[in-house]
């Protein structure tokens, strides 16, 4: 990796700290260098007018929703901006998903933008609503500025030439300004012009503060915690836009599976197999999408009963299963999650089979359970039945599955810690500031996408189970789209019975 160009103090004069990265480079200074490097450029091919992105109407739907609920209040909405990886590495940039979701951008030239709903007088905004969209933004600099050949985070010869203003509101349809302007149009009529200033909170922290500095000179309030809960509500349900990504998240993770299992002979060869599978996949959500959507699970053997297992350290066996979850984030930013459990070497042994199809028929008792009119939790109580029923007819409950399912009781929860579902979009775990009664205790709706993923997880030192079921752990998780007539599940095309996942592994393998 290449590194910015400068000078230490060349008078040996006492440097700050902050300013000490620079000295391991070389950055020539001199007037006839600045001269010499903004100058003999070719004018910049013409551009070509910028056309509308796709998600333009829906966003512009979104934002108007979102600003009913604000009257009088003005937005703030952050992109946010590089995370330092280590020392003045950064990582790759994604903005934030509340950003994301009323932009639609979802690239990698957005840092430090920041969208913003100023309120107006009613029928004066956007289409006629109580508020006027505002995008601030860092354009491309000049080839005759410092910024173009000096700025490791921003020039152009680093890291490519950025959009222009005009490019951005053509694709975005909203207005933009210079992010220079943010602060005076942030400031304007706060306070005793009796305009209120609510900020995504933990979205930007020079952002939020500006804003907590204009607050404090105008003596404002502040709701910033009830805009990240109206921002995360307001992707409960997902439009026709939004859907449209999320089963292309989903096709392109299905072909990662397969992937995956071509590869599995050198994963089973390699001493850190795990990470074999999950090179694989995430070679393939980077060449088909943006990247992975979180961290991929390759847990083979006993790591399967690690829920979180992202370590990827681990051996890959003949005889075991392997526990894969992952997700391809496509390039608007939306993503896939999904799990299957897999015999290494394309057969599931007797115990194996039964633990997996006990998992599977939870999952089927959850879709039954997940129709518009049914709550949120109707779908995690179905799959515990049949959770709670299996342990009790392979005795390993301390009571009935009737007790066990009581609140007071949930033993059968020993095996299956985790929820059955979370809802899924922009983020892996989407919605999650919603309000309880908007969440869990919900009634579904047409529209709503979450997953379904029971599991049973023995650890290899469980004493409470028979040692054939130690180190076995299970887990299905598909993405549900809820229908006007019952569901559909997104992820239907990669194979979930035993017979299918054989059948399937036995055509990638060349058996």
């Amino acid at each position: 990796m290449t590194e910015p160009q400068s000078t230490p103090e060349a008078d040996g004069s006492a440097q700050p700290i902050e300013s000490r990265g620079d000295n391991r480079s070389q950055r020539p200074r001199s007037e006839a260098f600045k001269a010499f490097i903004t100058s003999g450029w070719a004018p910049r091919a013409e551009a070509q007018v910028a056309a509308a992105g796709p998600a333009a109407p829906f966003t512009a739907a979104r934002r108007a929703r979102l600003a009913a609920e604000f009257p009088g209040e003005r937005l703030v909405v952050p992109a946010g901006s590089y995370k330092v990886r280590s020392n003045d590495c950064d990582y790759r940039f994604r903005p934030h998903s509340a950003f994301a979701h009323l932009t639609g951008l979802g690239a990698e030239q957005e840092p430090d933008a920041v969208l913003v709903l100023h309120p107006v007088a009613d029928g004066e905004g956007d289409g006629g609503g109580s508020h006027r969209a505002v995008l601030y933004f860092r354009p491309l600099a000049g080839r005759d500025t410092e910024e173009f050949y000096s700025d490791s985070r921003y020039g152009e010869f680093w890291v490519g030439a950025r959009p222009t203003l005009d490019d951005v509101e053509a694709v975005t349809g909203i207005r933009t300004a210079h992010l220079d302007e943010l602060r005076d149009a942030l400031a304007k009529d706060v306070g005793e012009g009796g305009v209120s200033l609510l900020v995504v909170p933990e979205a930007d922290d020079a952002v939020e503060a500006v804003v907590e500095e204009i607050r404090a000179a105008e003596d404002s309030g502040s709701r910033d915690e009830r805009l990240a809960e109206a921002l995360s509500e307001l992707r409960l349900v997902k439009d026709e836009y939004e859907i449209a990504e999320m089963r292309l998240a989903v096709d392109e993770t299905i072909a990662g599976f397969a992937k995956i299992v071509r590869d599995l002979p050198i994963a089973v060869e390699h001493p850190r197999g795990e990470r074999v599978i999950e090179g694989t996949f995430g070679a393939h959500a980077r060449l088909e999408g943006n990247a992975v959507g979180y961290d991929t699970i390759a847990a083979a053997g006993e790591h399967a009963t690690t829920l979180h297992w992202t370590q990827n350290d681990g051996r890959v066996r003949p005889g075991e299963l392997v526990l894969v979850d992952a997700g391809v984030e496509v390039d608007s930013l939306y993503t896939a999650d999904v799990t299957r459990t897999l015999p290494v070497d394309g057969t599931f042994t007797d115990v194996q089979r039964r633990v997996y199809e006990a998992v599977l028929d939870a999952a089927d008792a959850a879709f039954a359970a997940a129709v518009p009119g049914a709550r949120f939790s109707d779908v995690h109580d179905a799959a515990m039945q049949v959770i709670a029923t299996r342990l009790a007819e392979w005795g390993l409950l301390p009571t009935t599955a009737e007790e066990s399912l009581k609140p007071e009781g949930q033993y059968h929860r020993r095996w299956m810690v985790h929820g059955t579902s979370h809802h899924l979009g922009l983020d892996v775990h989407d919605c999650a500031l919603a309000r309880r009664e908007m969440y869990l205790d919900a009634t579904l709706e047409t529209g709503m996408v979450f997953t379904i993923e029971p599991g049973l997880y023995f650890k290899a030192d469980d004493l409470t189970v028979p040692e054939e079921y130690r180190g076995i752990g299970v887990r299905i998780e598909d993405d549900v789209l809820v229908t006007a007539d019952g569901n559909e599940n997104l992820s239907a095309a990669l194979p979930r019975t035993v017979e299918a996942i054989e059948e399937w592994m036995a055509t990638l393998l060349g058996d």
